[in-house]
């Protein structure tokens, strides 16, 4: 009697089924997090946030210490965005710092975006560890900056727009480094992925590199615009020191202010 072979792992197809699920979930799960942010309480909020950057940080850093192959420097170290972003993903979180929040809004929500719609997976389809790995470090990157952005309205400015181009620019440097010692390809900056991507769009080498260089200055400009005004109120914010910027920015009190010479008035609402 012969024994049972197991089946073969099927091979990740982009836009099978595990694929369209995948997206299918991101989207909803999106939407969910704007609407908690938006009406849950402050606790539940802020717990919820923890927990995706807590589960981002150790999914990103347990993969990268079991991948990495001392033999293999050239396509084990992190050193592409996507390995950087769950980090300033998880680090937007739990400090509210601006420039982690610039970088999760501008990584995220256009490089982690376009790595979900053309995934560079190679390997084994659900539940390959390999594809729960690369799934969850992207779209949980998006569903933190979505949360930061629309949820607690943490809107980008100006400075963050030219923060993230030149954060961008001092990783592709040193990613070019390494590159050229050990015969590597991060950041697709000296061939394109062998699988289908938005750079086969843009023409051979080096020119995909100047013309994806414009379409990132440009779609960050364009994503930069509707929120370069600010709201009529102030959003919620995790930071004490945001929340507090509105009270320091009001004048001084004139003479109409003095109690002496004026009723006392109701005193005012809290701010929104």
């Amino acid at each position: 009697m012969h024994a049972a072979v197991p089946p073969a792992t099927s091979v990740f197809l982009p836009w099978g089924t595990s694929h369209l699920t995948v997206l299918t979930l991101t989207v909803l799960g999106a939407i969910g997090l704007v609407e908690l942010a938006r009406r849950g309480d402050a606790r539940t909020v802020r717990a919820s946030g923890l927990v995706l950057a807590g589960a981002l940080a150790l999914v990103t850093l347990g993969y990268q210490v079991v991948a990495f192959d001392p033999a293999h420097p050239g396509t084990t170290l992190p050193l592409q965005l996507s390995d950087l972003a769950p980090y300033a993903a998880a680090w937007a979180v739990v400090s509210g710092h601006r420039w982690a929040t610039a970088l999760t809004y501008y990584w995220g929500l256009t490089l982690s975006v376009q790595a979900l719609l053309t995934p560079a997976l190679g390997g084994g389809d659900f539940p390959a560890p390999s594809f729960l790995v690369f799934f969850a470090d992207h779209v949980l990157v998006v569903w933190i900056a979505v949360l930061l952005t629309w949820g607690l309205r943490r809107h980008p400015t100006w400075h963050d727009y030219r923060f993230a181009l030149l954060a961008t620019v001092c990783w592709a440097v040193p990613a070019q480094v390494v590159n050229v010692l050990a015969g590597a390809n991060y950041g697709y900056l000296d061939h394109k992925p062998e699988t289908a991507s938005l750079l086969d769009l843009l023409g051979p080498w080096p020119w995909y590199l100047l013309a994806e260089a414009a379409l990132v200055v440009g779609v960050w400009a364009l994503i930069t615009l509707p929120w370069v005004r600010p709201p009529a109120g102030s959003g919620r914010s995790w930071s004490p020191r945001r929340r507090s910027s509105a009270r320091s920015a009001s004048p001084p009190p004139g003479p109409a202010d003095d109690p002496a010479a004026s009723p006392p008035s109701p005193p005012h609402g809290r701010s929104g």
